[in-house]
């Protein structure tokens, strides 16, 4: 596989060359569907011919809300080709949170799955630049503002022409969303070049080539599907399998079903894959590399002896590429770190102040990159905090974190008020500002409390307005109403009040520690036997 100098690193450029080199391989295994490299090309050429042809311009945002499928990705790659932004949306996103995702990106644009194009409706009116809607299947209305929807088969039908190839590396390509912390989520600016480099950086370090299939069943607008694994398929000339989603009952049929040679399994993933039934053949499968966050050394050790595992950890985020890596050969003691840094960024522990700390003492996570494009752009609309997150030039990840003496490195905590649940990242804030809508609600607080599989569960404090009353249905049935499935708390206690400091900020640390003693006296929406929907 040839290197790709920096000029070159555009989706339009390296999918041509590929195509171009080696046409007939493989390029996506989804289902029942086979697409070689030169087949790749030629549809994301006639999508992105077909969003020219809709009047979409180089810089324009397009948001993006499909679920897993060919049709998503050659949307992805074919807003690249044209030098527009792709904006790919949670997929389980509605309410406040659509609408927030929409406006916020400027999006002019949105190609839509028909089945969930309802949560459009009581929106139309609050979004301030959408403008025209593209929907795949069935949809649940047929003008938006006084224009027809377009059925996604005809931008797709368009000439398999070349789009001009006017894009540079450096041209955004994507507005990534991730959780907030304390305010909104932020969108990440990422350039056409910082996905390849996330490509290059694993297969600098990663035996992979054009023999593997890189398996993924997370979804493609996180950057995990997008970038470590379909990013990385291209540039070792391999094959991405894709499933709509995760599955723990069909997961290793699948993985012998495709023949993937690797997979990622995030967050709760190992965790319910390991607790399914022991089968004689558990070991007995294609797969040699499974790319995983740090997870407890006894743990995942018996992981990787029971499906005869190699095992790949990394610390990275949305806006950067892997920072540190522990790949096969490495000393097996590290295999329960984040790994250690390989080179392509500087990274530190820092105290408060920004002063680096000695090994084994814990601190913030700060880097900067050594290869030019290789990490984010910035917050889109967001000045203030990118230059916050930037300070002293040194990007400050938020997390906790401490370096051994043998310089691997160690995480530890969230700083964020973020919470990771099987997956996802929630916004505490955002949940906290749709709950407190509920008329019946005066204050809440929502805090992380442990999974048994690993990760957090969702845990709110809920102060009632005086004299009104409130149930923990009543709160899960409105939060069902108006967030994401996996937003929707697991936890939920009622308080007279919220501790807080003197400026009035509520001390979430006090909540952590209450929630942690007091978990098994605390309403369990599993205990009490509702379960939600996925949206």
């Amino acid at each position: 596989m040839p290197p790709y100098p920096l000029a070159a690193r555009t989706v339009g450029r390296i999918l041509a060359d590929k195509a171009r080199r080696h046409g007939a391989r493989p390029f996506l295994l989804f289902e029942d569907e086979r697409y070689s490299y030169a087949e790749a090309d030629r549809l994301t050429n006639r999508v992105a011919q077909g969003l020219l042809g809709l009047g979409v311009k180089r810089g324009d945002h397009v948001a993006v809300l499909m679920g897993n499928s060919p049709d998503m990705l050659w949307t992805l790659l074919a807003l690249g080709k044209i030098g527009a932004v792709a904006v790919p949306i949670n997929l389980a996103a509605r309410g406040d949170l659509l609408q927030y995702f929409l406006n916020q990106s400027d999006s002019r644009l949105l190609v839509a799955d028909g089945e969930i194009t309802d949560r459009l409706l009581p929106l139309e009116d609050s979004l301030t630049r959408l403008g025209q809607v593209v929907v795949r299947g069935e949809g649940a209305f047929g003008s938006f503002r006084g224009r027809p929807v377009v059925p996604y088969p005809e931008i797709a039908a368009a000439p398999d022409t070349p789009p001009p190839d006017t894009v540079r590396f450096s041209d955004p390509h994507y507005i990534l969303y991730t959780s907030g912390t304390t305010g909104p989520s932020k969108g990440i600016v990422a350039c056409h070049a910082q996905g390849f480099s996330v490509a290059e950086t694993f297969s600098r370090h990663v035996a992979l080539g054009p023999s593997d299939v890189l398996y993924t069943c997370l979804p493609l607008f996180h950057a995990n599907a997008l970038w470590n694994t379909t990013y990385t398929a291209i540039w070792n000339d391999a094959a991405v399998a894709l499933s709509r989603r995760f599955s723990a009952s069909g997961f290793w049929s699948e993985i012998r079903r495709v023949g993937a040679t690797q997979f990622a399994a995030l967050g709760a993933m190992i965790t319910i894959l390991w607790k399914q039934a022991p089968r004689p053949d558990d070991a007995d499968n294609p797969a040699r590399l499974c790319f995983t966050v740090p997870t407890p050394a006894e743990f995942i050790h018996a992981f990787a002896r029971r499906f005869d595992l190699g095992i790949v950890t990394w610390f990275s985020m949305t806006e950067n590429f892997p920072l540190t890596l522990f790949v096969p050969g490495d000393p097996p003691e590290k295999m329960a770190s984040a790994g250690r840094p390989r080179g392509e960024a500087e990274v530190k522990v820092v105290d408060e102040h920004d002063a680096e700390l000695p090994a084994g003492e814990i601190g913030e996570l700060v880097f900067r990159p050594r290869d030019p494009w290789s990490a984010m752009l910035g917050y889109y609309r967001m000045p203030e905090t990118t230059l916050e997150n930037a300070r002293n030039l040194w990007f400050h990840t938020g997390d906790l974190a401490y370096f051994d003496r043998e310089g691997w490195l160690w995480f530890v905590d969230r700083k964020k008020d973020c919470i990771r649940r099987r997956g996802e990242n929630i916004s505490a804030w955002e949940l906290e500002l749709i709950l407190a809508k509920h008329e019946d609600v005066l204050e809440v607080a929502a805090v992380p409390v442990p999974s048994e599989l690993g990760e957090d569960e969702v845990m709110v404090y809920v102060v009632p307005r005086p004299g009104h009353r409130l149930t923990p249905e009543s709160v899960v049935a409105f939060c069902q109403a108006h967030m994401p499935h996996f937003m929707v708390p697991r936890y939920i206690d009622f308080s007279d009040e919220l501790p807080k400091t003197p400026t009035q900020k509520v001390e979430k640390y006090r909540l952590r520690a209450k929630a942690r003693a007091e978990l098994d006296r605390i309403w369990d929406r599993e205990r009490a036997g509702i379960r939600i929907a996925r949206s």
